[in-house]
């Protein structure tokens, strides 16, 4: 971004660029503190989205442009087509640094994204040590629950709040999305109770999880990243799957990815990762 030299200062302002499948996240940081956070829907284009929600960004934190950022790391699907960024890095490694910046002691991230999901396994100095992805098949991804609500015609916070009403989940018995959306039009059209479909849906994508979790091993602290993680009733059916609690996180789990890019960029900046504010 700006032609300031690495290594000026721990006042440098830095910024991750998180360019998903569906949603675009930038968060800015400035002495260890974030700045400004925005999440907004992708544009056509990778190199789009990223453009506008950094300006949405740098606007929120007071900048007179992007120009102000001294280091800006892309990540996320799009972030090969990130021309203006200094660098790119996996959101692999981004959510593992986003996770362990803003909790002390994470050894489990759970990263629920548009169209992946991944099992991070964190070691004591935030770097990954070992991971698992499922990036074969939409079930247990943001996609598939868009695509579930709409079947349920009703909106994703509405789901995960059914969600957690049930008292007798269904059985959700497909790993294929699609003959998935099949079983859940015959529970509706059976006369099933929402809050059960609702259930039977996240307990299913809880136990694809926990399966490719246990790939990795479960080792607490464990977080829940993506806008996923905002569904209660998931988190709630995965704590279960897993066997073990999900702390909650600090900040919006959906930003964690952009947080982390925005990390090491201060550590390329500053030779070291920054103090957090939180």
């Amino acid at each position: 971004m700006s032609e300031r030299a690495l290594g000026e200062g721990r006042d440098a302002l830095v910024a991750g660029c998180d360019v998903g499948s569906t949603t675009g996240k930038a968060v800015i940081l400035g002495e260890g503190r974030v700045l400004a956070q925005v999440v907004m829907p992708c544009e056509p284009r990778p190199e789009e989205t990223a453009r506008a929600v950094l300006e949405k960004a740098a606007r929120a934190a007071g900048l007179e442009s992007p120009d102000d950022i001294c280091y800006l790391v892309g990540t996320g699907y799009g972030r090969i087509r990130i021309p203006f960024a200094d660098d790119n890095i996996s959101e692999i490694t981004c959510h593992a640094r986003g996770a362990s910046f803003v909790l002390e002691g994470v050894r489990t991230a759970i990263d629920i994204g548009g169209q992946d999901c991944k099992v991070i396994s964190i070691n004591e100095r935030g770097r990954v040590s070992e991971f698992a992805m499922n990036d074969k098949c939409a079930a247990g991804t943001g996609r598939f629950f868009e695509a579930m609500s709409r079947v349920l015609r009703v909106t994703l916070e509405e789901m995960s709040a059914l969600s957690l009403k049930s008292e007798r989940p269904t059985t959700i018995t497909s790993q294929c999305s699609v003959f998935a959306e099949s079983e859940v039009i015959t529970q509706l059209n059976e006369g099933e109770e929402l809050a059960n479909i609702a259930c039977g849906i996240n307990l299913a994508i809880s136990r694809r999880l926990a399966a490719l979790a246990r790939r990795v091993g479960v080792v607490p602290k464990v977080v829940v990243t993506g806008g996923c993680a905002k569904n209660r009733g998931l988190v709630a059916t995965l704590e279960q799957a897993l066997g073990a609690k999900i702390d909650p996180l600090p900040v919006d789990p959906q930003i964690i990815g952009a947080l982390g890019a925005a990390v090491l960029a201060a550590e390329r900046v500053n030779g070291g990762p920054p103090n957090p504010a939180f």
